[in-house]
């Protein structure tokens, strides 16, 4: 009862007249930036980040909540009219939407996603409400060994699950670990990495990497490969469903959701997979399976609404441990820290009246959105004809502005272009972007922890392992790291003997 409380106080401060405006121009800026192609919700995020600068943290984070919704929504729109995915998780929407489209039903395609997003959003939310509480206590619970342990899984998976190469992802988890270790050493106040220039003594501020990494990176891509002809794009009337397709995904829907939502809380699990079983499952079950690679609804349906509730999975681990999922969820830690607030254990015991107005505000702006995107899907399409040349050097003047805004520092617009450099080349030779977001942002706290851990224990290498906790996750950690050699010594010799057998 005493969440349920919360969360109606959460409701009283968005619901004020103001607060109602920041929500709306927050859905409205996540959904534009969020539909023009490349861009994906973690760089709109990151993009947007200043935007919230210089306002109060409770209107900051409901702007936040509607440009977080706003870019996953926005991304469904750039994968149906120009077959361009924003990001991975994307790919399904645009194989099956973008064939709807050409057949004539992109009205049909932008509905079901825009319903299913709603209706994936709004239930991932109300999971949240229930399972963050629970998650808070147990993390409590848990000492430094084990709070070292969870990071350190943090950084395997996101390599050596995530990513299509192991050293590919290590390789850039280790840039980002070199980048957050930048500034004074918080135990013995030395300097590292700054090389003499006291603007690096604080540390590079986490908007700033990302800004760097995701906007100008992109934008130095993009312009590095850009032609000269324009898009197609294709026509979109109104969207609307008709009771046939209102009848083939609302299932999808719900089945969807149930993929999303805990695979978007596990540390490893991230939206692809989800997603993918999503199509697969929808393919298997559908009365129409001819009709799969040639504009499904139900493969718009259900990758869609897992797509959207993984989002609101991700928000578990970051909230109640402060551990983030996947790129967009690392960039929204950015957020929090850009203010002082750490998310963690106690981020609901210490800023209890915030966390609820920014679960309030997600399912408010969920429903912003819906009443949004629906009546101006063709408004959003029209921005999609804007020319890429206009459209990255607007990105590039606000990444600069955005840097610029943190410390007020010509140094930053420095920094920017060098992390920027960095995120090109990154890009050029295939190395993944979420690992060095997540070794920046975790790399000092995994530091933190694991030398309390050691100061625990007199210097002790078993100080690393506390409880069953730390034991079970070093155990996984352990599998993962060694499943490629179980699986070519151990797993295929013995199906070979069970087929010949």
């Amino acid at each position: 009862m005493d969440n349920l409380a919360s969360l109606l106080d959460g409701f009283a401060t968005v619901v004020t007249p103001m607060n109602l405006l920041i929500a709306l121009l927050g859905v409205t800026i996540g959904t534009a930036v969020g539909v023009l192609p490349g861009i994906g919700p973690a760089m709109t995020v990151a993009l947007l980040l200043p935007v919230t600068y210089g306002m109060e943290p409770a209107q900051a984070f409901i702007m936040f909540a509607g440009i977080f919704y706003g870019g996953m929504y926005g991304g469904s729109t750039t994968s149906i009219l120009l077959n361009t995915p924003g990001e991975s998780s994307s790919v399904i929407t645009a194989i099956e939407g973008n064939r709807m489209a050409r057949a004539g039903r992109a009205a049909q395609a932008l509905a079901t996603a825009a319903i299913g997003s709603f209706i994936a959003g709004t239930i991932g939310t109300l999971l949240l409400v229930l399972v963050a509480p629970p998650v808070v206590a147990f993390a409590v619970s848990l000492g430094a060994p084990d709070y070292f342990a969870l990071m350190l899984l943090s950084f395997v998976a996101v390599t050596a699950v995530l990513g299509a190469s192991r050293v590919r992802g290590f390789a850039s988890l280790l840039i980002g670990l070199v980048i957050g270790i930048v500034g004074i050493d918080a135990v013995s106040g030395q300097q590292r990495l700054t090389f003499g220039v006291p603007l690096l003594a604080d540390g590079i501020d986490v908007v700033v990497v990302a800004v760097g990494i995701f906007a100008v990176g992109e934008a130095l891509w993009i312009a590095a490969h850009l032609r000269r002809r324009a898009a197609e794009v294709i026509g979109v009337g109104r969207p609307w469903m008709g009771r046939q397709d209102w009848k083939r995904s609302w299932k999808p829907w719900l089945r969807g959701t149930a993929y999303g939502f805990p695979f978007g809380a596990l540390p490893a699990g991230g939206a692809e997979i989800p997603t993918f079983l999503s199509y697969a499952t929808e393919k298997k079950l559908s009365k129409h399976p001819e009709e799969f690679g040639r504009g499904a609804i139900e493969g718009v349906a259900g990758p869609e609404a897992a797509n959207n509730a993984s989002a609101a999975g991700t928000l578990v681990p970051m909230l109640a441990i402060g551990l983030p999922t996947n790129a967009t969820a690392a960039v929204m830690l950015a957020a929090f820290q850009q203010y002082g607030i750490q998310p963690g254990p106690l981020l609901f015991e210490r800023e209890s009246a915030l966390v609820w107005t920014l679960i309030a505000s997600l399912f408010v702006g969920n429903l912003l959105l819906l009443v949004l995107n629906l009546p101006l899907a063709p408004a959003w399409a029209r921005l999609l004809r804007i020319p890429r040349p206009y459209l990255y050097a607007g990105i590039l003047f606000f990444a600069s502005m955005g840097a610029y805004a943190v410390n007020a520092q010509p140094f930053d617009l420095f920094l920017l272009l060098t992390l920027g450099l960095i995120g090109f080349g990154m890009r050029r030779f295939g190395l993944p972007i979420l690992p060095l977001i997540v070794g920046v942002i975790l790399g000092p706290r995994a530091e933190l922890q694991g030398r309390r851990a050691l100061q625990l224990s007199g210097g002790e290498l078993h100080g690393l392992v506390g409880g069953w906790v730390s034991w079970l996750i070093y155990a996984v950690i352990a599998v993962v790291l060694l499943w490629p050699l179980l699986g070519r010594f151990v797993v295929r010799p013995l199906r070979g003997r069970l087929v010949t057998g």
